[in-house]
């Protein structure tokens, strides 16, 4: 073993929440070594977020140009599409993101890091010693233990966002976001696409209501949707994989996409050296993104919610209490994004969860068309539905969804309103720009009656 190199700080796991941690404590003037064992940028930045939008935005363009009156939807080019995506994940090479730390200052270790003991980890057979670690080790896909599945051509999100063609058949086992987007994306490339969920409903953690209205969509893009049911097996026949479900019925495809969720990255870290027992669900952090004295965590290896934006925030309140400025995560306003088209929003509870608590709950739907000038100005024909729900006790809101156009931006305006508190005779008392979808708020809030 090469000679203890001492630091402050030692970033375990360079994806989102790493990179934002690093970054801080960097400008905070600490010496801080980060360790990577594939690229500096993690899923998101190569085989997730940042692959799937990109490619999801071109059918998204050509669907916009056919629905506005006046304009002639575009040819689609794959070889365009698979190329900028290229550009966009960096053609999977960090070089520019490992030159840009070291700029920073700080070390740069590529290799797998293990702890092996408090305050010391290992990389490339070297030790590397400071105050404090952060373990940002990330997930890896979740693969259900489906008889067969070994047996045929099998996708995580990691080829499926790299694909170099698109398939003529894909079945995706799960309805969640992975299923839903790229679902979608693959269909309007070309693909003939099947969804089984297991769940009675897509995106089942969300308002029932957002299920059915995305189903309704993905149907127009003739995306074969079953819910309620089980893959029970998987085989080989001939050049077809055939899919089985438990109602009896098969599928043939040529491709099998799994987006049944994900696991933290917790096994093979040392974390037993430090005694730190991972949970069912990840690594126990407190409000502080703290396991132990010394010993942070930050991202999906945490298990708290499986997003880029949530990584980043607990890099930022980790890095903010190494830095001396106390800072105490609050998980209950975080937005939730299906970059489907049209798009599914969410912050805050659903009526279900904030029932469940015993508050005591008043809710409101507003369709869209039917309340405003934005969704006809928009687009012919257009879509859309959104939902409040509040606590009646405190007079705020506590929850809000949308599945429309451009959601994804303008749900942070619940989110804010949800994590402020801020009263709705407040928020009933303000002017949304015209014509917006931003205005659905006030209709909303008003058939609230509080």
């Amino acid at each position: 073993m090469g000679v203890t190199e001492h630091f402050d700080v030692i970033v375990l796991g360079m994806g989102p929440g790493g990179e934002v941690a690093a970054s801080k404590l960097l400008s905070g003037g600490k010496k801080v070594a980060v360790v990577e064992r594939e690229l500096i940028g993690g899923e998101c930045g190569y085989w997730a977020c940042v692959p799937s939008k990109t490619l999801l935005r071109p059918p998204e363009a050509r669907e916009g140009a056919r629905r506005a009156a006046g304009t002639r939807a575009p040819d689609l080019d794959w070889p365009a599409a698979s190329s900028y995506r290229d550009y966009m994940i960096r053609n999977l090479d960090d070089a520019k993101q490992v030159e840009s730390y070291e700029e920073q200052g700080a070390t740069v270790f590529k290799g797998t890091g293990r702890i092996t003991a408090p305050g010391t980890v290992e990389v490339n057979g070297q030790a590397l010693h400071a105050e404090h670690i952060i373990v940002a080790t990330g997930s890896d896909a979740t693969i259900p233990p489906i008889e067969g599945l070994g047996d045929v051509p099998v996708w995580t999100n990691r080829e499926a966002t790299t694909l170099k063609e698109v398939p003529e058949r894909v079945v995706f086992v799960g309805g969640g976001p992975v299923g839903v987007e790229l679902g979608q994306m693959f269909a309007r490339f070309g693909a003939r696409v099947t969804i089984v969920q297991s769940a009675d409903r897509l995106i089942d953690r969300e308002e029932p209501r957002v299920g059915e209205l995305i189903a309704s969509a993905l149907a127009e893009d003739r995306i074969d949707i079953r819910v309620g049911r089980k893959v029970t097996r998987a085989r080989k026949d001939g050049a077809d994989a055939i899919v089985e479900l438990d109602d009896g019925s098969t599928i043939s495809t040529d491709i099998i996409v799994i987006g049944t969720g994900r696991t933290p990255r917790t096994q093979g870290i040392g974390l037993e050296s430090v005694r730190v027992e991972p949970g069912e669900n990840g690594l126990p952090i407190d409000d502080r993104c703290r396991l132990t004295k010394g010993l942070w965590a930050v991202g999906d290896v945490t298990g708290v919610m499986p997003f880029t934006h949530v990584a980043k925030y607990q890099g930022r309140i980790v890095a903010s209490n190494i830095l001396g400025k106390a800072a105490r995560a609050d998980y209950r306003s975080i937005p939730r994004v299906v970059f489907s088209d049209p798009e599914i929003a969410a912050a805050g509870l659903t009526e279900q969860q904030a029932r469940e608590r015993g508050l005591d709950v008043a809710t409101a739907t507003v369709n869209l068309p039917e309340s405003l000038a934005r969704p006809w100005t928009y687009e012919q024909d257009p879509r859309g539905e959104m939902g409040l729900v509040a606590d009646r006790e405190r007079g705020v809101l506590i929850g809000a969804w949308a599945v429309a156009p451009l959601s994804s931006e303008w749900i942070h305006q619940a989110s804010v309103a949800i994590r402020a508190e801020i009263p709705i005779t407040t928020l009933l008392d303000t002017a949304a720009q015209f014509p917006t979808y931003s205005e659905a708020y006030l209709t909303g809030l008003e058939k609230l009656g509080l």
